[in-house]
């Protein structure tokens, strides 16, 4: 399961649409390593010049890879998160998470570009 839902949470969801503001509470609080990561290279980003910044560091185990991966994996969740924050998050592999500024187009474009991908390719990532 992606997330821990409460009884409240769920049951608003069963009577009709739930704000951004609910589901990223219930995102931060089901999945707090991926939280941390992608805060994190959200305030990296706007502590720095050029719009963007990633996360290098795997994960410190298989829980904590699953996160990232559900987090964003999932349109709703990643969604959210960049209404949240107002960025536009990108992921390569198993855990190199970015967050880029909305105006950075290029170097977003860059990232997630085939060519990007496969540079960003090494043996010890094999099976990550």
């Amino acid at each position: 399961m992606s997330l821990t839902v409460d009884d409240r949470l769920l049951e608003r969801a069963r009577q009709g649409e739930v704000d951004d503001e609910a589901f990223v509470a219930c995102v931060r609080s089901s999945l707090p390593y991926a939280w941390t990561v992608v805060s994190d290279v959200v305030d990296r980003m706007r502590a720095g010049t050029d719009g963007f910044a990633d996360n290098l560091t795997p994960p410190p185990d298989e829980q904590a890879r699953g996160q990232l991966l559900r987090v964003l994996a999932s349109d709703a969740m990643r969604g959210a998160l960049e209404r949240h924050f107002g960025v536009r998050l990108a992921f390569q592999n198993c855990h190199r998470v970015a967050a880029f500024a909305p105006g950075a187009t290029k170097r977003h474009a860059a990232f997630v570009s085939p060519r990007a991908q496969l540079l960003n390719q090494s043996p010890d990532r094999i099976d990550c």
